[in-house]
């Protein structure tokens, strides 16, 4: 496992701060057509574990998205703040957010059967269809 390091970001009015002490310094990218419904594009996040610090979480809205997650978001200008998997608590946070990029690499794309033709990544990274993440996280069979 690498090692996690330490993020703070906030939203664009600075009314929401996040803070992370265990992200994982790794990029993933969900080209899944609801991430890409919700941003304009591919979802570009880091994991920052269950143990996540919101500050000013009165202005946080959350949206059910699925049965498995919800997506938060600043009420007053909008910031995409989160995808929250509800079983885990863990947080997916836009790498956007965080300005000490420089200890973070691109390694995942994930739902990359719903990737659109019209843009791509250069960097070799680890790519799973949607079937073969779901598949990650199915209870063992019996």
């Amino acid at each position: 496992m690498s090692e996690m390091i330490a993020v703070t970001g906030q939203c664009l009015c600075g009314q929401v701060e996040i803070k992370s002490e265990a992200a994982e310094p790794k990029v993933g990218a969900c080209h899944c057509n609801m991430c890409r419904k919700w941003g304009g594009g591919p979802f570009m996040e880091i994991n920052c574990g269950a143990g996540v610090t919101i500050t000013g979480d009165e202005h946080v809205k959350t949206f059910d998205s699925s049965e498995w997650a919800e997506r938060g978001f600043c009420e007053n200008c909008g910031t995409h703040l989160f995808y929250r998997l509800k079983g885990t608590g863990e947080y997916m946070v836009p790498v956007g957010l965080f300005s000490n990029d420089a200890e973070l690499s691109f390694k995942t794309q994930v739902f990359i059967d719903e990737k659109p033709g019209y843009y791509s990544f250069i960097e070799d990274t680890e790519n799973l269809t949607g079937e073969q993440l779901f598949a990650m996280f199915a209870p063992p069979s019996e």
